[in-house]
């Protein structure tokens, strides 16, 4: 099945190239429950071999589909596939949050359908110095939200009259207690480095820099909320280069997407124990997820596959014995199609 789901988008990258006289790349990080992944930095290399192959070329169209990731990951990314090409358009199926966003900024115009959306590019912290998660895995750690810790001064400010350094020095201290300081510093640092960045790229689309500005404001703070989304017509207003997906092409994507949510079983989240089922205990059942994808019709594709196997088990609690499941993960990585 997944060999013939590549086949047919192959087939669909080719209508898309000559419909749009570019070459095409898709970048797809799933977003399956329990399977999610994210932009990040380890994709250069592979990229890499495909811009290596579709150079030169004037045009290269990047078919994104993304609920976010790393910010340096998707700054480095736009950033080489510029140099293989004289202009860049980013298509965007269904969803381009966060780092997709950000990498829709860096690019000479955005391509959306109907159903496409963007969102607001404030990053969160994660880190060994987060607070810890309350019920979670000792190790597991909240993220922290650049913009929350940013909303939680303005509240004592505005809300509490908070004005005099005293006062603000106290509210500083229980902040301080409650998130790291090394953490409360990498935020600070983390807020201003977004902002450069993200008038860097957006030099490509919006020359006026009152204009850039108020597109910054609004995706990194104003938005209110990191879950906010962005329709085309929301994000041509906002003053980002936009351009609607034609009758042909809105086809070709919807046809994209389905194959994407297909392979990657994006519509039905990972349960072990509906994948364990009936097997009695102790003898294992292999599952196999395909989570994210890099692909072009100019050289073999690469997926991010995960690979275990799932035993169900018995374990002795306070409560009696309890059935458990243990998942045991043979492979998590990259591989060549």
């Amino acid at each position: 099945m997944t060999v013939k789901l590549y086949n047919t988008r192959q087939r669909l990258y080719r209508k898309i190239e000559s419909s749009r006289k570019s070459r095409v790349l898709a970048y797809v990080t799933g977003d399956r429950r329990a399977m999610e992944t994210q932009v990040a930095a380890d994709v250069t290399d592979m990229f890499a071999q495909h811009l290596d192959e579709v150079f030169p070329t004037k045009r290269i169209s990047l078919i994104l589909y993304t609920r976010g990731g790393n910010t340096l990951g998707a700054w480095n990314l736009v950033n080489m596939i510029r140099m293989f090409c004289d202009e860049l358009e980013v298509i965007v199926p269904a969803k381009a949050h966060s780092a997709g966003t950000l990498i829709c900024l860096g690019a000479d115009k955005i391509v959306m359908t109907k159903q496409a959306t963007l969102g607001p590019i404030d990053p969160s912290i994660t880190g060994p110095l987060n607070p810890p998660i309350h019920g979670a895995a000792p190790d597991a750690r909240a993220p922290v939200s650049v913009e929350a810790v940013k909303g939680y001064i303005e509240m004592a400010k505005a809300d509490f009259g908070v004005t005099g350094s005293d006062t603000m020095a106290r509210v500083l201290i229980d902040l301080a207690q409650k998130v790291h300081p090394l953490v409360l510093g990498a935020i600070f640092r983390s807020r201003s480095q977004i902002q450069f960045i993200a008038s860097q790229l957006l030099k490509h689309q919006v020359s006026d820099a009152s204009k850039t500005q108020k597109i910054i404001d609004f995706l990194c703070s104003e938005s209110g909320s990191h879950d906010y989304t962005i329709n085309r017509r929301e994000a041509e207003q906002l003053g980002l280069k936009m351009e609607k997906a034609s009758t042909e092409l809105y086809s070709l994507l919807r046809s994209f997407y389905q194959s994407v949510r297909e392979e990657l079983e994006l519509s039905s989240p990972f349960d072990p124990a509906a994948i364990v089922g009936a097997q009695p205990a102790g003898q294992p059942v292999a599952y196999r997820c395909v989570r994210s994808f890099i692909e072009s019709t100019a050289a073999r594709g690469f997926m991010f596959v995960s690979e275990g196997q799932l035993t169900k088990m018995q374990i002795n609690t306070p409560m009696g014995p309890q059935e458990a499941i243990n998942d045991t993960r043979t492979f998590d990585g990259w591989r060549q199609r």
